[in-house]
């Protein structure tokens, strides 16, 4: 596994993209709303990527043919953009995106909740999100890949969730998905440990009910085999001499 340590200069580039993004989930956030179709939300993601001078990290890698995934209620990850999907007021709208800015990638996802959305799965949003900064507490070096996911583990089994574990976190930068896997759930090995300049995508997808999951027939959208709602909340992060840095934030920006 070789692990890539970022330079000064790289660092500088994926914090521009990081920044970008966070601006891009910003106005996102702003303008979904429902009666809209997952489509909309894609065209518009797009619009907001390229009117920055980026590329859409997610068009058409590996084939994937949108800019924003678009993941509703038990859809866990991956959901494709269509015409005929019609965000509803009691829907959670996921948004996973990526941007590319001068050959570096950030990678974010964040959980949108609809007016009319019960406590229960407000509730699950909440804790998703929290998971994650839970897991942002161990991204310290000398510690390992492991104790992300494990802090992540046990804050959302503590409130009753379950964590998926067929999908995890990865390094990022000059590509997409990079070396190290960064799983949000307790792995028999510790993982490498982490070191400044190391650049990490940390993504808890916690379910509702049980972590099982499959893929749909469109070899991309994955959905809870039980039906149940699935949340998704995830930044770019650095590894620093101290506390980490998140990359995928912006001035005014509330994570």
């Amino acid at each position: 596994m070789a692990v890539s340590i970022k330079s000064n200069a790289e660092i500088e580039l994926m914090r521009e993209a990081g920044r970008i993004l966070a601006l891009t989930h910003d106005e996102l956030a702003k303008r979904v709303k429902p009666g809209m179709s997952t489509l909309e939300v894609d065209r518009i993601g797009e619009e907001i990527i390229r009117s920055y001078g980026c590329i859409p990290s997610f068009l058409n890698y590996n084939g994937y043919p949108a800019s924003i995934c678009v993941s509703v209620n038990e859809e866990v990850v991956h959901g494709i953009p269509s015409k005929n999907r019609i965000i509803q007021e009691d829907d959670i709208v996921s948004l996973d995106a990526g941007v590319i800015y001068k050959g570096y990638h950030s990678d974010a996802a964040r959980t949108l909740i609809m007016p009319a959305v019960s406590d229960e799965v407000k509730e699950l949003v909440k804790v998703t999100r929290e998971s994650f900064f839970e897991g942002l507490k161990q991204a310290v070096p000398g510690n390992h890949v492991r104790d992300i996911g494990k802090a992540i583990q046990e804050y959302a089994e503590a409130h009753g969730y379950s964590v998926v574990r067929d999908l995890i976190g990865h390094g990022v930068g000059s590509k997409l998905h990079e070396d190290p896997e960064v799983p949000n759930f307790v792995t028999p090995r510790r993982g490498p440990k982490l070191r400044p300049g190391m650049t990490l995508a940390v993504e808890p997808m916690i379910n509702l009910g049980e972590y099982d999951v499959y893929w749909l027939d469109d070899d991309w959208t994955v959905v809870t085999e039980d039906g149940l709602p699935s949340a998704h909340y995830e930044n770019t992060i650095l590894i620093t001499d101290g506390e980490p840095e998140i990359l995928s934030t912006a001035p005014g920006i509330t994570l």
